[in-house]
């Protein structure tokens, strides 16, 4: 294998000049019009006037929100699966699956050409970002390991297919570049999850892995599987890949996982590197450290919109873009795609810590909020509580879920239950809750409020379950492994129900 990591400091140093010189709002209104005027022709285009668009403004006030739902049946339900012009130009040939994280019917996500090639260059910079900060790298000299879902793709008519996103990235490497990317393909195409990672642990000790990524959770369960088949060597990365020099993570929030990496990084030369990927598209790459927000990626065929979450579901929520938004305020994200989604509800909530050049923080999912009584807990809140709770008892998190407990009969009010999954010796379910209950309180206002003298909430029930819990519960239910999350609030009761079955 040629190290061809020295093409990819050329290019990071093109890359970095061209984001120094970056205008934020210059970039994004340009993204804009060139996303209008490709597909001022399509169904959708013709039916919103796109033609007539010129500016932001004209845009918001032509295009309003839509959620998948909206897009499904009035746009592609009826076309599907041959969508032709309909919301951007041409034969949409690949549909990327996802489930959200909450466990509701799969979506079919449209994936065109541009936005492909868009994925690749954003995935190029992430590798950029890294030889910038690392002058000596040498990344390119090994294979990079992504740990995903399976790369088969299924039929769904003629000339369309769908799969998990990585596996439509997987189908479209060219021949040429294939030797820089593990596991081969015939390995990737496993769909069973445990086969897989039986197959995938002793082939990855016997490579040079430089770069290694997936989602932190099934991140950790194959460093597990490695460590089991080795039990003779230390629990180190640097123990199976000593040149490993970058781990990108992305997809869920990392401060549950945070202390198990740092674990499995002693001893180690590899760096974190988060990112902001979606099946709707690649949005944002860490390029400072841990906490430091994840610089938006402008020029890359999305537009963003930022909704005050309060304003959500209001007949005329405020709609800002990177020339309006504040630092500070919490938003959710609209975007709009070079496939065919327009002002499209994400369904993920952030927060900008910079505006030149924009940096977010990923704070939750609009359908992670917890909230029972007004207390509008947010994913951010929930998990530095839980974390807290844990590290009280000096365990280390796995895993968790929340959801609501209904009132029981003859008592008005409603609280909380947590399961939590953790390791650790001193595990003290009395103490995790009071710390829990404290630190929620402390984090958020309203909650404070609500249980202030146990008037208007009842405390949280902390559940403490045992090591695999949450693996066997996400087997049981056909999502075991790959991009596949586990939720962390769950409103759906029967969802809850089947969870609570396993404790």
């Amino acid at each position: 294998m040629i190290d061809v990591t020295f093409l990819l400091r050329g290019y990071a140093a093109l890359r970095m000049r061209q984001l120094v010189r970056q205008n934020p709002a210059v970039a994004q209104e340009r993204v804009l019009r060139r996303l209008v005027r490709r597909a001022r022709r399509t169904a959708f285009g013709l039916a919103h006037d796109f033609g007539a668009i010129r500016n932001v403004i004209e845009y918001q006030d032509k295009v309003p929100l839509r959620g998948y739902e909206d897009f499904w049946r009035d746009w592609w339900k009826p076309r599907f699966p041959v969508l032709r012009d309909a919301t951007w130009p041409g034969l949409i040939r690949f549909f990327a699956l996802s489930s959200g994280t909450t466990g509701g019917a799969t979506k079919y996500i449209p994936v065109s050409p541009a936005m492909e090639r868009a994925n690749r260059w954003a995935a190029i910079d992430v590798l950029a970002f890294h030889a910038h900060r690392r002058g000596k790298s040498r990344v390119m000299g090994g294979a990079s390991f992504f740990l995903g879902g399976s790369t088969a793709l299924s039929r769904l008519g003629k000339g369309v297919l769908a799969g998990d996103l990585s596996g439509i990235a997987a189908a479209r490497v060219p021949r040429c570049a294939r030797g820089y990317f593990f596991p081969p393909r015939d390995v990737a195409l496993i769909e069973d999850w445990r086969e897989k990672i039986a197959t995938l642990a002793p082939l990855s000790a016997q490579r040079n892995i430089r770069s290694i990524s997936g989602t932190p959770s099934w991140l950790l369960l194959f460093f597990e599987h490695l460590a089991l088949l080795h039990p003779e060597r230390p629990r180190r990365l640097s123990a199976y890949w000593p040149d490993l020099e970058l781990i990108i993570h992305g997809g869920v929030s990392f401060a549950p996982y945070r202390a198990r990496f740092a674990e499995w990084l002693e001893g180690s030369r590899a760096e974190l590197r988060e990112v902001y990927p979606a099946s709707e598209g690649f949005i944002a790459i860490a390029d400072r450290g841990p906490g430091e927000g994840m610089r938006m990626i402008l020029d890359g065929g999305l537009f963003y919109e930022f909704i005050p979450v309060e304003e959500l579901g209001a007949p005329n929520p405020t709609r800002h873009w990177i020339g309006t938004a504040q630092a500070g305020v919490e938003y959710a994200v609209a975007i709009s795609s070079n496939a065919g989604l327009w002002s499209y509800l994400l369904g993920d909530t952030v927060r900008l810590v910079s505006l030149d050049p924009p940096r977010l923080l990923v704070t939750g999912r609009t359908s992670y909020m917890l909230s029972v009584a007004g207390e509008h807990l947010i994913g951010a809140e929930l998990d530095a509580a839980v974390l807290e709770a844990v590290t009280s008892c000096g365990g280390s998190l796995v895993e968790y879920a929340a959801g609501a407990v209904p009132p029981h009969p003859g008592e008005a009010r409603t609280g909380h239950v947590f399961v939590i999954e953790a390791s650790g010796d001193k595990l003290d379910a009395e103490r995790a809750t009071a710390v829990l209950d404290g630190a929620l309180a402390r984090l958020n206002a309203d909650y404070a409020a609500h249980r202030s003298g146990a008037f208007g909430m009842l405390p949280p029930r902390v559940i403490l379950v045992g090591s695999g819990t949450f693996t066997r519960w996400m087997e049981s239910r056909g999502r075991l492994g790959g991009q596949n999350k586990v939720p962390r609030v769950i409103h759906d009761q029967a969802l809850l129900a089947s969870l609570l079955e396993l404790c």
